[in-house]
């Protein structure tokens, strides 16, 4: 372990918890002099996110225990929390997050303005429209928990080493082999410089983890930015004084020693720009009091008395920010070296949950939480950039106490990597996005225009929604006519355009053609390399050359690590097709498992042409028999264009995936729309393809699937071999009993599964939303019978069916007809659990040949 903060200590007393005892950890001055000593030390639970939620109150949970586990106190103050709402927009947010937390089993009230006076009466609360009560938060002294985490640590066999620095790291065949120390003041007496072999090195040095990383060639994006909080003089404030944030005013306080702690997110904030940051203990910069004014006067407007209290103490010091305000956990491209760093102001409040999710995935190979969203692996090349990682993380920091509304897009460090045909999307309008650093089309405006006409809708059967019967209820009332075109309520109608509905219809109906070069390729090839995709894939890929197979990677609990598409190119040569944020991380979990794996998703542009016109517009343009199968590759010419199709749809609508060297990526896209328009073909984006994976209940990992899911779980079964063995098939099989011991599998997707395949305690459902104004966006809090059962992983509107869809992980004996209740700010929607797919359950559209 590198660096003796909260997170340093806390990682090697969880590895020493379970069971690793020939542990080390070195910090260049004393504990927690480098970022950690001058943290405010607030305990706030609740957060956007479930897993960062699940760290916190775990660590909540473990701080009281110290304690006892230790004989030191850890410093925690277990007085509450209050988060403040003073605009409608904000008391949203606060609904939306306490229906969060109610899924997470996190204890939470929502009170009054008044209320939240009388739980804190310094507070001027008039304006105060609502607030968040968290009894289980408070706040810690950062010095005695990294002392009580390092007892425990020593305890259980740790060595702990201070005034020791690290000045090398040893790295042989792209693995970590030893770290070169080094005590004492160079060139004096009581110098010494030694190594220590190891095959296991943990970087948590706060600021510091940027410049530790380069000394094995390792880009960890920390970012220093100076943070600011002052403390006041005492005057009678109780040390039973709860926690308060106040984010539209951008502050937070709590009691300190009689007065009061203030700090705050300023909009203007400052990098610390040095090359050897914490080079000394307790780094401070002078104070800076005309950058703090605002936070100080918001605060001093929430607590009157503040106005007549001298501040008689100032930190200004370094906190270690990153790209996109997460933090950087897990393993770096050098294997054995792992970060656990980056933790943007709210480190203390997570160091026991960071300390728990790297010892698990240090030690058993993966976490228990879905870590993803901090996985140092979600950068790809471009976070090496120091220009391009200030510009993210200071924009980070400025709005890190924003309203952050679902879909919506921050413009720094923009536009960065393009698709050969991002010219001609600018010129027809489009409102791009970003993902991994990638402009990609949300949407083209060039295609709104008033909702559709009657005779666009096809008549309901086969092809549409499915029947009453089959757990649809419509409310009393049409609700195709009320979904038309209209504007969904609530968040889910701030950042919306009709042109969305238009893609979908015209994909329906024609044809459409949407840019997914992002999505990440890569290659696996050489003599081992289907015996090594055999073994780490779920799926069955012992198949021709030129199939195509969907299919997952399994973590050892059997969890989902990874959902893509892998085609046999050749004998011996496959490609795998990722999500666009994935690539980084795919690529490494293989890596792991022994397969030479190459990124080539630079090499190649790809265009997807979907709907029943696509096999006239494609004819056009090409000589080739294009009446190959589904799930199918087959290489042709596209006009003058080398091209791959792939027979394979994330829409539910008979085309292909059309892959091209990028050299040729704009003459293709140029072809294909000149071929398309006169079929009515029309250019679409990332929203209509999200709408219409739902309607078909295609999932996406990282949100209905994740490594805490099993493909069972899932509706998955029908992807997972049962002819061979790969990772992760002995937890599925210790994990679920055999369907003999069930009910049949109630949803069309599970059912998919082989007759013997095990059926789930739990498993994804599809919910039909009775009013179709109300847009689920996920992490909506899901009840059945008035009691909490779920959350919503992901939802949307189906502009093809028009109806408002969500779907959930409900219990054993769920089935089509059954109904729920999905919270939505506030407010409880009824909703019924429908059979899926929605739309075009057979799947003609896309199997059989347009005619």
């Amino acid at each position: 372990m590198i660096g003796g903060g909260v997170a340093g200590c806390s990682v090697a007393y969880h590895l020493a918890r379970l069971g690793w005892t020939e542990v080390i950890l070195v910090e260049r001055h004393e504990l927690t002099e480098g970022t950690t000593w001058h943290s405010a030390g607030f305990v706030g639970q609740l957060r956007s996110t479930v897993t960062q939620t699940k760290m916190i109150m775990y660590s909540a949970g473990l701080y009281p225990e110290l304690a006892e586990l230790t004989g030191l106190d850890p410093g925690w103050h277990g007085v509450g929390g209050l988060r403040l709402a003073t605009t409608p927009e904000r008391v949203e947010e606060s609904l939306r997050l306490a229906g969060a937390g109610e899924t997470y089993g996190l204890g939470l009230e929502v009170l009054s303005g008044a209320e939240a006076g009388e739980m804190s009466p310094l507070l001027y609360t008039d304006d105060v429209r609502a607030a968040l009560w968290l009894p289980g938060d408070g706040w810690l002294d950062p010095a005695l928990l990294a002392r009580a985490l390092a007892a425990g640590a020593r305890k259980l066999g740790v060595r702990i080493l201070t005034g020791t620095r690290a000045v090398g790291l040893d790295v042989a065949g792209g693995a970590i082999t030893g770290v070169r120390l080094a005590s004492g003041t160079e060139g004096a007496e009581d110098f010494e410089e030694w190594s220590v072999q190891t095959e296991t090195v943990v970087v948590a040095a706060g600021a510091a983890s940027g410049r530790v990383g380069r000394l094995a060639g390792v880009d960890i994006p920390v970012v220093p930015i100076k943070h600011q909080y002052v403390v006041t003089e005492p005057f009678g404030v109780p040390s039973s004084t709860p926690t308060v944030r106040d984010p539209d005013n951008i502050v937070y306080f709590r009691e300190e020693n009689g007065g009061i702690l203030v700090g705050g997110y300023i909009r203007n904030p400052e990098i610390w720009s040095t090359a050897a940051p914490l080079e000394e203990p307790r780094t401070v910069f002078p104070p800076d009091m005309p950058k703090f004014q605002e936070s100080w006067e918001s605060a001093v407007r929430r607590v009157p008395a503040l106005a007549g209290t001298e501040i008689t103490k100032v930190v200004h010091g370094p906190e270690a920010f990153t790209p996109d305000g997460e933090f950087l956990l897990g393993e770096t491209s050098v294997r054995g070296l792992w970060a656990a760093a980056g933790f943007c102001v709210h480190g203390l409040a997570a160091a026991g949950g960071v300390g728990k999710v790297m010892a698990e995935w240090i030690v058993d190979g993966s976490p228990e939480y879905d870590v993803f969203g901090m996985d140092l692996r979600r950068f790809g090349l471009h976070a090496r950039s120091a220009a391009w990682s200030r510009a993210k993380a200071l924009d980070s920091y400025s709005k890190y106490y924003d309203i952050v509304y679902p879909g919506e897009e921050r413009t720094a460090a923009r536009p960065l990597r393009r698709s050969p045909a991002w010219v001609r999307h600018a010129e027809l309008g489009a409102a791009f996005g970003e993902k991994a650093g990638w402009e990609r089309v949300n949407w083209f405006e060039s295609n709104a225009r008033p909702a559709a006409e009657p005779d666009r809708d096809p008549p309901l059967g086969d092809g549409d929604v499915r029947s009453e019967g089959q757990g649809l209820r419509r409310g009393g009332r049409d609700v195709r006519e009320n979904g038309r075109g209209l504007r969904p309520d609530g968040w889910a109608g701030r950042i919306w355009s009709p042109a969305v509905r238009e893609e979908c219809l015209t994909t329906r109906d024609a044809a459409g053609l949407f840019d997914q070069t992002s999505f990440a390729k890569l290659e696996v090839a050489g003599a081992g390399a289907l015996e090594g995709l055999q073994r780490a894939c779920a799926g069955q890929l012992d198949r021709p050359v030129g199939s195509i197979v969907y299919t997952q990677l399994l973590n050892a609990r059997g969890g989902v690590e990874a959902d893509l598409t892998v085609t046999r190119l050749a004998d011996d040569r496959f490609r795998l097709v990722t999500g666009t944020a994935f690539g980084v991380h795919d690529a490494a979990w293989l890596r792991g498992r022994g397969l030479d794996v190459r990124d080539v998703t630079s090499a190649h542009a790809c265009y997807c042409l979907w709907g029943p016109r696509a096999l006239d517009i494609l004819g056009s343009v090409s000589g080739d028999d294009l009446t190959f199968g589904y799930l199918r590759a087959r290489e042709i010419s596209v006009g003058g264009v080398p091209v791959l199709a792939q027979r394979v749809t994330f829409v539910g609508e008979f085309g292909w995936e059309l892959y091209c060297p990028s050299e040729y990526g704009l003459t293709l896209w140029d072809t294909l729309m000149e071929a398309g328009t006169p079929h009515g073909m029309r250019p679409a984006g990332y929203r209509a393809i999200d709408s219409m994976r739902l309607e078909k209940g295609y999932r996406v990992w990282g949100l209905d699937v994740t490594p805490e899911t099993t493909p069972y779980e899932a509706g998955l079964g029908f992807a997972v071999a049962g002819d061979k063995d790969f990772l992760g098939r002995a937890a599925l099989d210790a994990a679920h009993r055999p369907a003999g011991d069930r009910p049949a599998p109630a949803s069309s997707a599970s059912s998919a599964a082989s007759p013997t395949a095990p059926v789930p305690a739990r498993s994804l459902f599809c919910l039909v939303l009775d009013d179709p104004r109300q847009v689920c966006l996920g992490g909506e809090p899901v009840r059945s019978g008035g009691l909490p059962a779920s959350r919503v992983t992901s939802g949307g509107y189906g502009h093809r069916v028009d109806r408002s869809i969500a779907y959930a992980y409900l219990p054993e004996g769920t089935a089509p007809g059954d109904r729920v209740e999905v919270g939505m700010t506030g407010t409880w929607v009824g909703a019924a659990v429908a059979a899926e797919p929605l739309y075009d359950p057979s799947s003609e559209r896309v199997r059989r040949l347009p005619s």
